[in-house]
């Protein structure tokens, strides 16, 4: 549970609270507006629309990576707008984050940079290496394990990442477009590596365009269309977005 000294921690069912938030950019660029969604703890949620709809843009509110224009953004019952520099780092070990371009350090080996977000958590090596052969078996990857990642294949960065932010067990894991350069037998397998991580307690928040991985189950699915939500309208059987959208301005995202 995420949690700091000196405040009582948090109990309640909310993992994310987003409250009418925008996010802008000048000169007139508006790739969020006025988006609410709260997750709860242990649920899983997907964020679908075109590219540019606002999807990697509200991943990255929510580990503050960019601050929003307006509204509230809470992780854990923490508005991330108030907290120190020195908390949200604590609070970011807490959430592990597949990033769309992978960020994965070139030069290091593959299990150096899944390594990574356990070392900072100050897990054992004996454990860490544990958790990487185990992870890189789920996800095919069991001879890349000294393999440097500039020599992988886009595929193959993609299932690092991955590896990567579920590999220290956080509470809440943003994924952008995490099956975006597989085949079908391996989203299957990051899809089950979720699941696992949801079994255990984490909340993940999926950004793709990939139909397959949640039209067949329960989960809930927030679609953005050039940075708003579309609602469903149960007389039409249609989505519409709320009717004062066409008046907004919105730039090329």
């Amino acid at each position: 549970m995420i949690s700091f000294r000196k405040k009582v921690i948090d109990t309640s069912d909310v993992m994310v609270d987003i409250i009418k938030v925008t996010k802008s950019y000048p000169p007139n660029v508006h790739a969020l507006i006025d988006v609410s969604l709260n997750v709860n703890k242990g649920e899983i949620i997907f964020l679908t629309g075109m590219s540019g709809a606002g999807k990697t843009t509200l991943l990255r509110l929510l580990s503050r990576i960019e601050r929003q224009t307006k509204g509230l953004v809470e992780v854990g019952g923490y508005d991330l707008s108030k907290l120190s520099r020195s908390k949200m780092q604590k609070l970011r070990r807490k959430i592990g984050t597949a990033y769309q371009d992978f960020k994965l350090l070139p030069e290091r080996t593959v299990a150096q940079n899944i390594a990574i977000t356990m070392e900072v958590a100050y897990k054992r090596p004996i454990l860490i290496r544990k958790r990487i052969k185990k992870l890189l078996d789920q996800l095919g990857l069991q001879d890349k394990y000294n393999t440097p990642a500039s020599e992988l294949s886009r595929g193959e960065q993609q299932r690092v990442t991955i590896a990567r932010a579920v590999a220290n067990e956080p509470d809440l894991i943003l994924a952008d477009e995490p099956t975006g350069n597989l085949d079908h037998e391996t989203t299957g397998r990051v899809m089950e590596l979720f699941k696992e991580c949801n079994k255990k307690g984490a909340t993940l928040i999926i950004a793709t365009h990939d139909e397959s991985i949640y039209s067949n189950t329960n989960h809930r699915v927030m679609e953005l269309y050039q940075g708003k939500q579309m609602f469903f309208d149960s007389q039409s059987k249609k989505r519409q977005l709320p009717s004062f959208v066409d008046e907004l301005s919105f730039g090329d995202l």
